[in-house]
């Protein structure tokens, strides 16, 4: 029987973990094995529960080190795969997910022999949306989140497709996409003997978009399934949209991950920006900037 292990971070984020892991126990788990490996990932109060759960053993998995997202997910991915995974799904903690979302997500590398990572249709939590005042209240809990993800090389912007769209089934067709988003990523590990995990250099922003080209220079393909549903809180565990870090990872790791992957042209107009968030970005823009060019990764000063 398939083994599939869910890979989630708690970072001083115990309630939405608890909230996550009771949305996990509802899951319909039928022809697979469900394991749940949380990575404490140096959490101030030490993340623990003594409840018993119905539908997957839980273990966790303590850091002494906050590692970030990548490196606490890689934690997450090598117990995963020492217990011989065959898939993990790396997900966020502040998550609700609708029942039948992981068979749905598999269903979907049954239907395609290219198919390396694959994520499913998230909206906004009721209460979340970037723009509250802008839907009507039966519409909240279906505002788009996410539909896919796409890379506009050119100006080396990554978006989500659909972001902020009530979702009247424009989006409702399975899709090859641009990138995985690494709020829910069910991955093949064959993506990782053939690409190796999370790269730590990001520590949190685009190592998602990183390993998704990965896994497609190797002929592994990403796929959007709008069958398979969840919301989410949006950047519960971040300190919020918009926030300084955000800002700060989100420069440094941009130029980075364009670094590796955009054309040349891309490239230069990208040392131009970053000149002018040396010189009159904001202080997180700088400093995100001064960063990639002093080559201070993982972490890095913030």
């Amino acid at each position: 029987m398939l083994k599939v292990f869910v890979s989630m971070i708690d970072f001083n984020g115990k309630n939405d973990t608890l909230s996550c892991l009771d949305s996990l126990d509802k899951l319909v788990v039928k022809d697979f094995e469900l394991h749940v490996v949380v990575v404490d990932n140096a959490s101030k109060e030490k993340f623990e529960t003594d409840r018993q759960y119905r539908n997957f053993k839980l273990q966790i998995v303590r850091s002494e080190e906050n590692l970030g997202f990548s490196g606490g997910q890689n934690l997450g991915i090598k117990t995963a795969l020492k217990n011989d995974a065959d898939y993990v799904l790396v997900l966020n903690n502040d998550v609700t997910l609708d029942e039948n979302l992981i068979a749905r997500l598999l269903q979907t590398f049954q239907k395609h022999d290219d198919c390396g990572i694959v994520s499913p249709k998230i909206y906004f939590a009721k209460g979340y949306e970037f723009h509250k005042d802008r839907y009507k209240e039966h519409e909240l809990g279906k505002v788009i989140w996410f539909a896919g993800g796409q890379v506009d090389w050119r100006n080396m912007i990554a978006y989500h497709r659909g972001v902020d769209e009530v979702d009247k089934g424009q989006f409702g067709k399975e899709v090859r996409t641009s990138f995985a988003s690494g709020c829910c990523m069910l991955i093949k590990k064959e993506v990782f003997t053939k690409v190796g995990l999370f790269d730590d250099r990001y520590f949190l922003y685009y190592e998602d978009n990183d390993l998704s080209q990965r896994a497609k220079r190797k002929g592994l393909e990403i796929y959007f399934e709008p069958k398979a549903l969840m919301w989410h809180l949006n950047a519960g565990s971040a300190g919020g949209s918009g926030s300084t870090l955000q800002d700060y990872y989100i420069t440094r790791n941009r130029l980075l991950f364009g670094f590796m992957y955009a054309p040349l042209r891309t490239k230069l107009a990208l040392i131009r920006e970053s000149i002018r968030f040396i010189l009159n970005g904001r202080k997180a823009q700088r400093k995100g900037a001064l960063d990639f060019y002093l080559r201070k990764f993982g972490k890095g000063s913030f």
